[in-house]
């Protein structure tokens, strides 16, 4: 049997980042039930994401970091979009946090790859 790599873990942890901020900015967009079609995107994009970070995690992408990223970049993007669809305003220490999530997310990143290579060396 040839074995086979496997498929990269990015392309689906992007879309399913993409499905959830769109679920979330619908749900805002849905103003409880006051516009009820929204609700379908809502529960489409939640349950697509999940189902793709499932595929994350099966493509062998450790969860702490799967879902560190996954979490992380949706509330960078969904407050960065919440100011553009919805006048929603960041301030100075909101600011500060999201800063804060994109470095914790990077730093994260960064050491799941150093541990990839020390376990690596023999």
């Amino acid at each position: 049997m040839i074995d086979r790599p496997r498929p990269s873990a990015w392309p689906p942890l992007l879309t399913a980042i993409a499905l959830e901020v769109t679920a979330t900015l619908s749900l805002r967009a849905a103003e409880g039930f006051t516009h009820p079609l929204w609700l379908i995107v809502v529960a489409v994009g939640y349950t697509g994401s999940l189902w793709l970070l499932s595929v994350v995690l099966d493509r062998g992408m450790a969860v702490g970091v799967a879902y560190g990223i996954w979490s992380a970049v949706g509330v960078v993007l969904t407050a960065v979009f919440g100011t553009v669809l919805f006048g929603e305003v960041l301030g100075p220490v909101q600011l500060i946090g999201v800063g804060v999530i994109v470095v914790g997310v990077l730093l994260v990143e960064l050491g799941s790859h150093a541990r990839e290579s020390t376990e690596a060396t023999p």
